[in-house]
């Protein structure tokens, strides 16, 4: 009997020599996940709740006073919640579709799904976090430079962001690096939460002139040109432009068909505090705002703010470059073991990518140093066109041929809404776009604004 152990334990020694660790999940996109590598699922309801409220509520919220005073408060409030409307389906629509095609990661593979190789080339989302990260360098570096008074040239503090982000972007998993999306989170909402308790303390905005008694110049409704409303409804787009990384997100879990309902809480709770800081931040500054919103309370009270949500900040840049270095890891070694082992390729290939991110973002910030501009820009461009059309897109794959067969009242109203999520997004990103490079030229032309690679403070702007 004993020579019969010894004969089974030294097969399954060799069994393990030939094979490897025995597989801990075989997964779709990742393989086999080992003991050995890194385990790529292992996000919870609670994780994915933090990652999903990070990804939204992060730099959005920091453009929503510039939004409601270009267009006013009550369409403002009007488009953000029929944005957040339109988002919360998409994202929706992204769980539904990970759970019917578990081989997809991103949106790029849905793409390609529906549209074979050309769709995958033209929704790739590496471009948009590429720009994403970009606009989190610029928020970073604007907080150092309002906590050091400006104490050095602007483009030190975006290298520095630089610097940070690359180091803790490259935790390998979301799994690993969720305990960063709780600080960040809570490090925003604290921060924001205080300017909003200090402006409305506060006789009138430091900003607003000493020569008469202050009222609020709110308005309930504005009329901006085309020019000016437009690059506004994108910058709400990019509040709500995580969706891309939802994907990722619920790649990563442990099991993806309980991603609805931490999706639901999340996006509930940004939407109230979006609402809810917008408003009463804008009621008591009115025009006198500032982009970001953090420096609305005045010189003096913004460094707190700004040093609170630093963390916060730093952390909106870690997951979007996460996003967009996973997206082109996986493409350069997607289907290969060296995704899941510890191998010199594998983490070659993942810092490389990393870097190379890191250092695209460095002089998209660096090029495009105002806030609102950015994110007005990166919200119609990219935002719509990963946001709205390709959502859309993929109920009608799954549903228009099983519903064409036998049409339900509830089928038509279902298919009539995915097509106006598709042209509606058409739309915003065509216009957007037109409106936001007249923004940036317009800008670009104004002297007290910062230009491309200035050393000029960014925090007043």
């Amino acid at each position: 009997m004993s020579g019969l152990s010894e004969a089974e334990g030294g097969l399954e020694e060799n069994l393990s020599k030939t094979h490897g660790p025995p597989a801990l999940t075989q997964d779709a996109v990742f393989g086999e996940i080992t003991e050995e590598g890194p385990n790529y699922q292992n996000g919870g309801r609670l994780g994915t709740m933090a990652l999903i409220m990070k990804t939204q509520f992060g730099l959005g919220v920091l453009a929503i006073l510039w939004i409601l005073n270009t267009l006013g408060l009550v369409p403002g409030v009007v488009c953000l919640c029929a944005i957040a409307s339109v988002s919360t389906w998409a994202n929706y629509v992204i769980g539904t579709f990970k759970v019917r095609h578990p081989e997809v990661y991103g949106i790029n593979d849905a793409a390609s799904l529906m549209f074979g190789r050309i769709g995958r080339e033209l929704f790739g989302a590496g471009v948009y976090w590429i720009f994403a990260t970009g606009s989190g360098l610029l928020s970073t570096s604007i907080g150092l430079d309002a906590i050091s008074s400006h104490g050095t040239c602007t483009a030190v503090f975006v290298a520095v962001a630089a610097i940070v982000s690359f180091a803790l972007a490259s935790i390998r998993t979301l799994g690993k690096i969720k305990w960063t999306a709780w600080v960040g989170l809570g490090c925003i909402l604290v921060a924001v939460f205080m300017v909003t308790i200090a402006v409305g303390v506060q006789n009138r905005p430091p900003t607003a002139p000493n020569d008469s008694i202050w009222v609020s110049d709110y308005k309930l409704f504005s009329i901006p040109s085309f020019s000016e409303a437009i690059p506004a409804i994108s910058s709400i787009v990019y509040a709500y432009a995580g969706t891309p990384g939802f994907f990722p997100i619920a790649s990563e879990m442990r099991d993806p068909s309980l991603y609805t309902r931490p999706l639901l809480i999340s996006h509930g709770a940004v939407t109230a505090n979006y609402i809810t800081v917008g408003v009463v931040i804008y009621y008591y500054c009115g025009s006198y705002v500032a982009s970001p919103a953090l420096g609305s309370a005045g010189t003096l009270i913004k460094k707190i703010p700004y040093g609170i949500s630093f963390p916060g900040l730093v952390v909106s840049t870690i997951i979007t470059l996460h996003f967009a270095s996973k997206y082109i890891f996986l493409r350069l070694l997607g289907g290969s073991e060296h995704v899941t082992a510890n191998s010199f390729k594998h983490w070659a290939t993942w810092l490389g990518c990393t870097f190379v991110i890191t250092a695209s973002s460095y002089l998209i910030a660096s090029g495009i140093p105002i806030f609102s501009n950015l994110i007005s820009l990166i919200g119609a461009l990219l935002g719509t066109a990963l946001s709205f059309q390709p959502m859309g897109c993929m109920w009608l794959y799954d549903n228009w041929k099983s519903g064409r067969e036998r049409p339900t009242v509830r089928w038509t109203l279902r298919t009539s809404w995915s097509i106006v999520v598709i042209l509606s997004g058409c739309f915003l990103m065509v216009a957007g776009t037109y409106g936001s490079i007249v923004n940036i030229i317009a800008s670009s032309k104004t002297p007290s604004n910062a230009s491309a690679w200035s050393c000029v403070d960014n925090s007043n702007s």
